[in-house]
């Protein structure tokens, strides 16, 4: 079984949180004008034994700068206003982790050369490369 809830989004810097369960899914997003906000409304399933996640959602008014990874979901229209509220959710960016060796890029694993002979181009991590400098 499975229901829909609603969320109140609160708009500004920083994000809204929520507790979803595994296997949400966003289905609608409205500016509600007796309450003055924005709401999220949220399908998600009914099983207990199914972990929650902490998921945060922004609401930006048009014209203001987001993270490029961050997910747009939705925008809401204030229908008696000139305000139109945009709703993403927040995806964190891919970092790498200290330690993490990243790959050189090469475009041939391998070379023919003059005399007929083939080089083989191994990728290597830039502290690799470093060490054998």
């Amino acid at each position: 079984m499975k229901t829909i809830l609603k969320f109140r989004l609160e708009s500004g810097k920083e994000p809204n949180v929520l507790k979803l369960r595994t296997g949400y899914r966003v289905v609608r997003c409205e500016y509600v004008v007796p309450q003055k906000a924005v709401f999220l409304w949220v399908e998600q399933p009914l099983k207990v034994d199914l972990p929650e996640l902490e998921r945060r959602f922004l609401v930006t008014f048009s014209g203001e700068p987001v993270p490029s990874a961050y997910r747009y979901l939705d925008t809401a229209l204030d229908p008696f206003g000139p305000e139109a509220y945009h709703v993403y959710e927040v995806v964190d960016e891919p970092r790498e982790k200290p330690g993490q060796a990243r790959l050189a890029p090469v475009l041939s694993l391998s070379e023919k050369n003059s005399d007929n002979s083939e080089t083989v181009h191994v990728p290597m991590s830039e502290p690799v490369r470093r060490w054998l400098e």
